[in-house]
């Protein structure tokens, strides 16, 4: 039975939106893979890397930030920090031991930011590997003209259509400034473990120069990053998703 199949559980929080998340125990490091913004669990990369690890018999761990998919509360109230602060909740209930973040486009700076929070805490073991997919920092710096940028501040939200939904992109102040307040790619990034960056050559939304400067920013010295011909911003062809397993998989298998 694969993970879409089933009822997602639910994590109570004093003061802060139930959240709705999938997890399957087995063997570490626990992957927790981190959606897009406006983005979910149900999603066919998560879907297809929960669905393997549950074969493998791999602990492994999904969830729906605040505001989103099948979690409570509402998308205009959250914030980047917000959704950190969802993940590490995760990891606390769920997670033991080391994990292997995977973050998809704005996830991918989730990624980076919750593992620095999770170094900063638990020590470096904490953190297995990274797998970026078209990981997104900054990109409330990059990804905005200074007209949006304008807009956002004096107005309190830019609503954009989107390719990728039914529903348009918002792009609230508070997670404009939040984003702008945890940039990461302006100095060096503490994080040394070992770190996969895969994006799309054609990738229309996050310019694959995005990861290069990411693995430059890095500490690790374990940082390669693949550039996959003819692949967009989604990378969800199914040469994608086996490119994401293999990758997932081998950092897994050598902890």
């Amino acid at each position: 039975m694969t993970q879409v199949e089933t009822a997602p559980d639910t994590l109570d929080r004093p003061g802060r939106p139930r959240l709705a998340y999938r997890h399957v125990a087995g063997h570490g490091p626990t992957i927790v893979f981190l959606p897009g913004y406006m983005s979910d669990m149900a999603g066919g990369k998560a879907t297809a890397l929960f669905d393997w690890a549950a074969a493998e018999g791999r602990a492994c761990l999904l969830l729906d930030y605040a505001g989103c998919g099948l979690s409570d509360g509402l998308f205009a109230d959250q914030t980047l920090l917000d959704w950190r602060g969802d993940v590490l909740d995760l990891i606390d209930a769920k997670a033991e031991g080391p994990v292997l973040l995977v973050g998809s486009s704005m996830g991918g700076w989730l990624m980076l930011l919750t593992a620095l929070a999770l170094v900063r805490r638990d020590g470096p073991s904490r953190v297995a590997g990274l797998v970026g997919i078209a990981a997104a920092p900054d990109f409330t710096d990059w990804g905005f003209t200074p007209e949006e940028k304008a807009i956002i501040l004096a107005e309190g939200a830019l609503v954009e259509e989107t390719p990728y939904g039914d529903q348009p992109y918002v792009t609230t102040r508070g997670f404009f400034q939040s984003g702008e307040a945890n940039r990461l790619l302006g100095a060096d990034i503490p994080l040394a473990c070992p770190v996969r960056l895969l994006h799309g050559q054609e990738d229309g939304d996050v310019p694959p120069d995005i990861s290069l400067r990411l693995a430059a920013a890095l500490a690790s010295a374990d940082v390669q990053v693949t550039l996959v011909k003819g692949g967009d911003h989604r990378l969800s062809r199914d040469t994608d998703i086996a490119l994401l397993i293999d990758t997932v998989a081998r950092l897994a298998t050598a902890n």
